[in-house]
């Protein structure tokens, strides 16, 4: 059987993925590992011959570039919106990494490890790949090799069991915006009894509500929006509870007769975004109001319930809530496509222009001080570029974006497709050295430098005033492990994961380059 695995590779690695994905499924305590199954049925299978971990440096840049891009692609827009709002996050995890290259070096010494050993433990914990590379072109030997194998799995499972212990608790958060998964939108016909400009309205000036019907002297239209209000006029006022509730305290009364329930004259209907001339565009820029006479209220995206307004920008598989007036939604249909077939094909140029741009820009080196060299790699170089072209959206006829079940079924096969090669590569070295006394020493290292990093970043988060999931995935980020990224969001749907996770990642792999050659000569 061995002789039959070691012959095809490919085979053995989609045993290992299948196998991973059940041990993902089985609950150890108050945790699951998700995709980081894989990492460690891969270490189990490659520690049986080491044939099974051979020649697999093509399959882990593959998967970890497919992951990243994606992850790049789906953040971008939000990163760099929220970029002013992250910075004190970013030197936060600074700090904190020169604080865990401190404790690594006292803890290597304490433990009576050897620099090599202690840099690639270092790499491991906080499961840098980058940094086992410089670790190991310093140190001559396979010693950060070691030391990486034994760690890697410690830092994994130590992140996971901090993100579990976090990403559902509150505290508050005043530099943090609402997630948009957990805000809710409501829709209720309110009565005017205070009439005046419509953009005067508390919510319409500053986008938290959203305004479609109006009925007027017994007829029913979709709202202007300069509109004048007058009394007596009866409105649908759509957004966030709170928000809603406020609009109409201030125009009038909630009525019981819902206008969206009177489908004669307006009606309204989701529509697929899978035109590739409305993606990468903004509502606003759509002008809808007058091409269709419409509104634009909802955006549905993924799992994501998103109130309309004209900044946003619309991605290949949104659901669009559309308010028009009736016999005009053939021509919504025109406009934005509502094709599910072609939603579902990948524009496989941008796709294949966007991961060469990442991992061409990932092969630029830059020379350090010290003889040392630094390059973004093909884990940092797809997510940077990705995270630009998200922002982008679209560069003239190109759509960078993915239909957003299509970029979470290539990260997810790419997630799967690394942590298994991964696990095959490092089986070998792991088990060597994973069950001896130098191999305890070198886990608890592991232990000590990625508990000290995780908690400090808790901290951090809190400190700063950012919320919980955005935390974790700062931490994820700052680890610089896919599988715990994978894990946090499996168990909370925020977009601010992913932006959490974006902002640190880029960073972290450069700065532990530079810190983890610290570690390799102290």
């Amino acid at each position: 059987m061995l002789d039959v695995l070691a012959e095809n590779q490919l085979l053995t690695i989609m045993l290992v993925l299948a196998v991973g994905t059940v041990v993902g499924t089985i609950p150890f305590g108050p945790i699951r590992f998700g995709p980081a199954g894989a990492l460690f049925v891969g270490l189990a299978v490659g520690a049986l011959d080491p044939r099974l971990g051979e020649g697999l440096g093509l399959v882990q840049t593959l998967g970890l570039a497919l992951f990243v891009y994606t992850v790049g692609v789906a953040a971008g827009a939000g990163f760099f919106r929220d970029l002013r709002r992250q910075l004190p996050l970013m030197a936060g995890a600074v700090v904190v990494l020169v604080v865990v290259t401190g404790a690594a070096v006292l803890g290597a010494r304490l433990l009576g490890l050897s620099p090599a050993l202690a840099a690639g433990s270092y790499a491991g914990a906080l499961t840098s790949t980058p940094a086992l590379a410089a670790a190991a072109a310093q140190a001559g030997t396979q010693e950060p090799a070691v030391g990486y194998s034994i760690s890697y799995p410690v830092g994994v499972v130590v992140t996971i069991l901090v993100v579990a212990a976090i990403i559902n608790r509150s505290w508050p958060t005043p530099r943090d915006s609402a997630s948009a998964a957990g805000e809710g939108l409501i829709d209720i016909s309110v009565e005017v009894t205070r009439p005046g400009p419509l953009r005067d309205v508390p919510g319409a000036a500053d986008g938290s509500v959203r305004f479609s019907y109006l009925r007027r002297d017994g007829q029913t239209r979709v709202v202007g929006d300069h509109e004048q209000m007058r009394t007596g006029d009866r409105v649908v006022v759509v957004g966030p509870e709170q928000a809603v509730r406020a609009t109409a305290d201030h125009l009038g009364h909630r009525v019981d007769e819902h206008l969206a329930h009177d489908r004669r004259e307006v009606d309204y209907r989701r529509f697929l975004v899978s035109s590739k001339d409305a993606a990468g565009r903004t509502i606003g820029e759509l002008d809808l109001p007058t091409r269709v006479e419409g509104v634009v209220t909802r955006v549905r995206r993924g799992d994501l319930d998103l109130l309309a307004h004209d900044d946003l920008t619309l991605e290949l598989g949104d659901r669009v809530r559309v308010v028009v007036p009736r016999g005009r939604l053939r021509d919504v249909s025109r406009l934005l496509g509502d094709s599910e077939r072609s939603v579902s094909e990948i524009d496989a140029f941008s796709l294949g222009v966007g991961l060469a741009l990442g991992l061409a820009v990932g092969l630029v080196t830059l020379p350090l001080p010290g003889g040392v060299s630094l390059a973004l790699g093909s884990a940092a170089g797809p997510l940077v570029i990705g995270m630009v072209l998200g922002r982008l959206e679209r560069t003239g006829p190109l759509v960078w974006g993915l239909p957003l079940p299509a970029n979470l079924t290539i990260r997810q096969l790419g997630l799967l497709i690394f942590l298994g090669a991964t696990g095959l590569s490092a089986g070998q070295a792991f088990a060597a050295e994973a069950f001896t006394l130098l191999g305890l020493r070198t886990a608890v290292l592991a232990a000590l430098t990625v508990g000290v990093g995780a908690g400090l970043m808790v901290l951090v988060g809190r400190g700063v005033g950012i919320s919980p999931p955005r935390t974790a995935g700062a931490l994820a980020g700052f680890v610089g492990q896919p599988a715990i990224l994978a894990y946090a969001n499996g168990r909370c749907t925020d977009e601010r994961i992913d932006s959490g996770y974006a902002a640190l990642f880029a960073l972290g792999i450069i700065v532990k380059i530079v810190l983890v050659q610290v570690v390799g000569v102290l």
